[in-house]
Formats: structure tokens, sequence, C-alpha cells
């Protein structure tokens, strides 16, 4: 007979992440005996892969590293649970939380998210940068999302994987697929949680990585609801032309070039925003919901 746990596969991707493994992984081992604990080494050189085996966790190495995200997609093709956790080895996530987290889920939930508090993040820049995704992700999806990039969470296999195309390679999956499953329809939950200090030094490089974050909220919002993105940019276009319009004709009683070239990208931007919602729509057509 099939256990809870036997249902269950907890992949955490990691990249010299020896010191955080080392106090993670036993807790994990006694607390989720019967359950897939996988680990993705991520051309890691402090010996990761060789205490994994040590404790009998399973172990997926990249011969070099090939990006956390790419680590997460590994681990979820690998992975043997109908429920999929996903814990960092950095040490910012809790054994304990994980029993909390597959609680919530059994709410009727599809995917249950870690939310981090405010002293949770790793320093101020880093709070204030997640606080401003977090607002501009929740007004692309008209739904509050109180931690956007949160590595810490449970999801259904089955959906999880239905978006592994989208994924990308970097630190940004949790970003992309948070909104990817608003888009499909599927319920998403958040719990609050305690996320330590982190062990060891952060991988991610906060300007270049900031920026990809950003670039992938808009792509995934184009793909989510395309309209916010282009409508107020062709409304943009649009009062400017007639701004620029009013002052041309009581200045100089005519109309200008500027102002039909204002006004002809106002309605190109649109109409490329009404195609892109129909590309959206067969984008989507394959979920269930």
């Amino acid at each position: 007979m099939t256990t809870l746990q036997d249902a269950i596969s907890i992949i955490i991707p990691a990249k010299n992440e020896l010191a955080g493994l080392q106090r993670l992984l036993p807790v994990l081992r006694a607390d989720w005996p019967q359950a897939q604990v996988l680990v993705v080494d991520d051309g890691s050189d402090d010996g990761t892969a060789a205490f994994c085996r040590s404790l009998g966790v399973d172990v997926i190495s990249h011969p070099r590293s090939l990006g956390n995200g790419a680590a997460v997609k590994t681990g979820a093709r690998k992975a043997r649970g109908e429920v999929l956790v996903f814990m960092d080895g950095d040490g910012q996530h809790r054994a304990q939380d994980v029993g909390r987290l597959l609680a919530k889920l059994d709410q009727g939930f599809d995917m249950v998210v870690g939310a981090r508090s405010r002293a949770g993040q790793a320093g101020a820049h880093r709070a204030l940068a997640n606080g401003f995704y977090n607002r501009l992700a929740s007004w692309m999806v008209d739904s509050p999302i109180d931690d956007l990039t949160s590595g810490f969470r449970a999801v259904r296999a089955q959906r999880f994987r239905q978006f592994l195309y989208l994924l990308p390679n970097t630190f940004s999956y949790p970003t992309t697929i948070t909104m990817s499953f608003f888009r499909a329809g599927y319920p998403v939950g958040y719990l609050p949680i305690e996320a330590p200090r982190r062990i060891g030094k952060s991988h991610m490089r906060i300007w270049k990585d900031g920026v990809r974050f950003l670039l992938i909220i808009f792509k995934i919002g184009t793909l989510y609801s395309p309209m916010k993105i282009f409508l107020p940019i062709s409304l943009a276009l649009f009062l400017t032309g007639c701004g620029w319009y009013g002052y041309t004709f009581a200045t100089a009683h005519r109309f200008t070039n500027m102002s039909a070239l204002l006004f002809i990208n106002a309605l190109l931007v649109f109409l490329i925003g009404l195609v892109s919602e129909q590309i959206n729509a067969l984008h989507y057509r394959d979920t269930e919901r």
C-alpha cells in the first residue's frame, strides 16, 4: 500500500552547499524516512555528492554548473513522487516546515509556497526588490502574491511538469512557475515560514539576476495577460500624441508628423496586444482548467 511518504519527492538543487546540507539532510531523513530525497548536484566541487550518497540520498550530478533552474528541472524529471517538495540546500529552509506545506496542499491547492517575512530576506536590498516584484506580479495576475521568488514550495508533480518547457535555467524558476500556475487557473496557496540566514555565500548576482527577474516577470506577464503590458504603453503613446497635437495646434495651428507617428504607434501597440491575447489563449489550451 502506498503511503503519504512514498508519494513525496523532496528535491534539493545544490551547488557547493555542503555545510547547509550537513544540517538539513539528517533531519529530513529522520522526519521523512520513506520519502524520496533527491539532491541535484549542479557541478559542486566541495564534496556535496559524496556526502549525500553517504546518507543514502539519491544524487544526480551535472558534469558542470547548468544553473539552479536547470537543476530543478532535472529533479522534476527524475522524481518518483506524485507531490514534489522543492527546498534550497543553503540552510534557509527548515525540514520541520515540510509537513506544514503538505498539510496546506491537502486543502485543495495545487501549489503551496513558503512565504518569507521581510526579516527572512537576505538583506534590505533583496527585501525591497522582492517587495517590488511581488506587487508587480500581483497586479499582473489580479491576485496577491506573498513571495514570488521563494524556492521552498510543494506542488503536484503532474501540474508542475506541464510548465517545464517554460522554466529558465537560472535562479528565476519560482517566478515563472508561480505566474504560470496563476495563468492556468491552478490554485496557489501561501504559508508563512521563518527563513534563517543562509549558510555560505550566495551564488546570485544582484544586478544581473535582478534585471533577469524583471524581464522574466514581463515575459510571463505577456503570456498571462498581454494587454496589461501593451494597453498602458498604447495609452501613454496616445495621450502623448494628443498632448503634442494640442500644443502644435495652439502654437502653429497644424497637425504635425510627430503627432501622426505617436497615434499610429499607439494603434500598432494596441493591435499587437490583441494578437498576443489570442496567441496567449492558444498557448494554455492544454491546461485542464
